[in-house]
């Protein structure tokens, strides 16, 4: 059988252009069953654990749809805390986490498309959030300073990325000491079938990309984390199963909510991260 792989450059670029069209309208959302401009966003929005409340509080195009989660659920944040959103589409929780910090707080997004940069930007001008930025990166090379943020967010993106153990350390390297992940994403439950994980659609559309829990736990600890714990919500395979309707992907992949700590200094290292 022939190797239908496909190599990391080329997973980047159709993640790219998939996620650029989908913000400039011209292409479908990946991770929901009708494009982000159609009114069921809001739907898939409440199914992942957002509150009508939240909902309300953010401009119209904010929410495309494309999350597998509610990251700000577990975040924990509080007023004057700096937040990291990786992967920060069209700002929708980067906007709801400018709320939770307030004016003394700050939010910053980093997403590699142009097109979502400007469509977030557009959205925080709409709502007046002075307290958030948008800037241009992969996850891999995060555009920030070594302990910049108390807390990480991402929702659904981490799994699109082909080096997801880079992506843990450059987060543990972003966080302060004391900060935290809040992460929702995708896990797999069981290897794909091979029309499964070579498929390009399922490979921009948060499913062949999905790693095993238990490897995921190896390279957040690996990075230097502490208090690392993934949880699979089994709740989740109908908002999963309409992401490729009649196809089973269900029964593959689910999704977790990640959380993990960055050690204060005087911890006991798990790795030789921790303690550079």
């Amino acid at each position: 059988m022939p190797d239908t792989r496909i190599d990391a450059v080329a997973i980047k670029e159709m993640v790219r252009a998939r996620y650029g069209g989908i913000a400039a309208g011209t292409t479908a959302s990946c991770c929901a069953p009708s494009t982000a401009a159609e009114p069921d966003a809001g739907d898939q929005a409440r199914e992942m654990g957002y509150t009508a409340e939240e909902l309300a509080a953010v401009p119209d195009g904010a929410n495309l749809g494309l999350g597998c989660g509610n990251p700000q659920a577990i975040a924990g944040m509080r007023p004057g805390e700096v937040v990291l959103d990786l992967g920060s589409g069209a700002g929708f929780d980067c906007l709801l986490a400018a709320r939770q910090v307030g004016p003394s707080g700050h939010v910053i997004g980093v997403d590699m498309t142009h097109e979502m940069l400007k469509k977030a930007r557009e959205n925080a001008a709409k709502v007046g959030a002075g307290n958030v930025e948008f800037r241009l990166g992969d996850l891999e090379h995060l555009p920030v300073a070594d302990n910049t943020a108390d807390v990480i967010l991402s929702n659904c993106v981490i799994n699109l990325v082909p080096d997801k153990p880079q992506v843990f350390r450059e987060a543990f390297r972003a966080l302060k000491p004391g900060g935290r992940l809040a992460i929702s994403d995708v896990v797999n439950m069981k290897p794909l079938t091979p029309d499964l994980a070579g498929d390009p659609a399922l490979l921009c559309g948060c499913v062949a990309g999905a790693a095993p829990a238990l490897e995921v736990e190896a390279w957040l600890q690996a990075a230097g984390f502490a208090d690392v714990r993934v949880t699979v919500k089994p709740e989740s395979r109908d908002l999963v199963a309409s992401w490729a309707p009649g196809r089973g992907i269900e029964d593959y992949v689910a999704s977790a909510i990640i959380e993990a700590r960055k050690p204060l200094p005087g911890e006991v290292c798990c790795a030789p991260s921790c303690c550079a």
